[in-house]
């Protein structure tokens, strides 16, 4: 998979994208970044990329052709033509879905606004997705970038040591992740849960599942409003509606 983004500060991305799973995913061949400075795009002697927005306003407008012409140059070769995602306020937010839709492409490119926003011409020709990574405002879309570029990565073949580390994880089964416990049983009075230490596999997934429903029913019970439960769902959140 190639992932390139689009930014003014590239130097952002060094520490992020060259380390932990990001740098291994890389190293392995499973993924390539590329950070380009599309002020390099620039058509003007100072290299400027942003104006002052027409009708007048505060704030400045980055202008459409660095962007489309940075574009233009990472795709002018290219048969099939990539995902081309705004990260922008107004975009849809950011889930587990929307990770695994893009994690299922062969190349996307995200572009990191700044200043007041973006050209329009640039949302509704150029960019094929606009992606918000939560309801407040940023600096600029690099965070965003990282965000969306950690989150599909590691949906990838071969990126994390335990293939199904990605499927158990918080979301992307609908519910968030059931507890985790390891070494000692006993801290400080603070004990492990008796039936994970059974060792009946089957019961253990039957208390994870049981737990990762009732987590998900305390802290996010929105994302049980659109769920299709199953029989045995509908008895927990009976009995949980009972308490």
């Amino acid at each position: 998979m190639k992932i390139d983004v689009l930014t003014l500060f590239p130097e952002m991305f060094s520490g992020v994208f060259g380390s932990s799973i990001l740098k291994n995913a890389k190293e392995s061949g499973v993924v390539s970044y590329r950070i380009i400075n599309f002020r390099e795009y620039a058509d003007n002697k100072h290299k400027k990329v942003d104006d002052y927005p027409y009708g007048g306003g505060a704030g400045m407008v980055l202008r459409a052709q660095p962007i489309f012409d940075a574009v233009d140059a990472l795709t002018n070769q290219m048969q099939k033509k990539p995902r081309v995602i705004l990260l922008c306020p107004q975009g849809e937010r950011f889930t587990q879905k929307k990770a695994e839709e893009l994690a299922e492409e062969e190349h996307i490119i995200l572009l990191c606004g700044h200043y007041e926003g973006y050209d329009e011409r640039i949302r509704e020709h150029l960019a094929t997705d606009e992606i918000s990574i939560g309801d407040y405002v940023l600096t600029g879309g690099e965070l965003g970038a990282m965000v969306i570029a950690d989150s599909v990565t590691r949906l990838l073949p071969g990126v994390l040591g335990n293939a199904e580390s990605a499927i158990t994880d918080s979301f992307s089964t609908g519910l968030l992740e059931h507890p985790h416990y390891t070494r000692p049983s006993d801290f400080r009075g603070m004990k492990v849960p008796d039936i994970l230490l059974s060792g009946h596999h089957k019961n253990i997934d039957a208390w994870r599942e049981q737990e990762s429903f009732k987590r998900t029913w305390e802290r996010r019970p929105d994302l049980l409003e659109d769920r299709k439960l199953t029989t045995e769902e509908e008895k927990r959140l009976k009995n949980l509606n009972k308490r």
